[in-house]
């Protein structure tokens, strides 16, 4: 009788199981295709623009369009304590050197999270009510998660920047690239989850 009663709980948490397979499978997929197919809008505006670091393509990026007048402003976020305003210049065209001194902030928050509240921040302190946020396309999702999250009455204008030595167009046969997506499906389901959830968050060192 007991080996009947278990049977049909054994299938039930199988169909379960199954199902929540199935569900982040499909998740992953529509993840990547949201990713592979991201394009930065064509005129982009908003008061003040933040860039996440984590390549100079995205600092270029974001300071060609700071120079361009498409934002008053512009947030580097995630700058290494190490690195200077002057040695940050040195990495970046000479033609936009001038604007990094009249019109850049940088921070030096350690992850996406820090990210989010550092901007959020600034952004109250500056007082705008959009934003343009320049990552990697791959980060992006994740990034209007932590950043939507924590400044949900602030416009976001995703502003994703491709990175050439990724293979997203063929993802599946990459190894590489398929790690590095599914490392980043993971992050952004944990920074979903943070939205509705009441979960902890990553304990942070007291400042020395």
């Amino acid at each position: 009788m007991a080996r009947r009663r278990r049977k049909p709980l054994w299938f039930a948490l199988t169909a379960i199981v199954g199902a929540v397979v199935v569900g982040l499978a499909v998740g992953f997929i529509a993840f990547a295709r949201t990713v592979t197919v991201a394009a930065a809008p064509a005129d982009p505006r908003a008061e003040g623009i933040v860039v996440l670091t984590g390549g100079r393509d995205r600092i270029d990026g974001a300071l060609s369009l700071l120079a361009e007048g498409r934002a008053r402003r512009l947030l580097i976020s995630g700058v290494n304590p190490v690195v200077t305003r002057e040695a940050l210049a040195g990495t970046i065209g000479s033609e936009l050197r001038p604007i990094l001194d009249c019109c850049v902030d940088l921070d030096h928050a350690r992850d996406t999270i820090e990210n989010a509240e550092l901007t959020q921040r600034w952004v109250d302190q500056q007082g705008f009510k959009s934003l343009i946020v320049v990552t990697s396309d791959y980060h992006m999702p994740r990034s209007m998660a932590e950043l939507g999250g924590a400044m949900p009455d602030v416009e976001l204008i995703s502003f994703p920047v491709s990175n050439p030595d990724l293979k997203l167009a063929n993802w599946w046969r990459d190894p590489a690239t398929f790690e590095l997506l599914a490392r980043e499906y993971g992050k952004f389901l944990v920074a979903e989850a943070r939205q509705f959830l009441p979960l902890v968050r990553p304990a942070r060192a007291a400042a020395g």
